[in-house]
């Protein structure tokens, strides 16, 4: 169930950028699709009544693994959103620098004003 939910949240940053025509409405859209792939990576590693990943002496390892939270996920996770934010940093001085030059948002109407 969580998992349709992480495709909904999908599906309305898609919507988003197929059909808006403001810069920045559009890299909102592509901030809230990363932060669902985000969300449902984090989920793919999630267990209920998982605990953390660190082994107690004595401990079987099978039994550990049974119980353990898988932190490949979270660790992918945080490098993306590292990642995402630099890429993020980018597309508001692209949204900027195409304000200066044309002086508006409207992607229909950069095209039209290119001449």
């Amino acid at each position: 169930m969580i998992y349709l939910l992480t495709f909904v949240l999908f599906s309305i940053g898609l919507y988003g950028v197929v059909t808006k025509k403001n810069t920045v409405k559009i890299v909102i859209s592509l901030v809230i699709m990363e932060y669902a792939v985000n969300l449902f990576l984090v989920l793919l590693g999630y267990r209920k009544g998982g605990i953390a990943p660190i082994m107690e002496k004595g401990q079987e390892i099978q039994e550990f693994a049974a119980a353990t939270v898988d932190p490949l996920p979270q660790a992918l996770v945080l490098t993306a959103i590292v990642i995402g934010l630099g890429v993020l940093a980018l597309m508001v001085s692209l949204c900027i620098r195409l304000y200066e030059k044309y002086g508006t948002f409207d992607i229909s109407e950069m095209k039209r004003l290119k001449g």
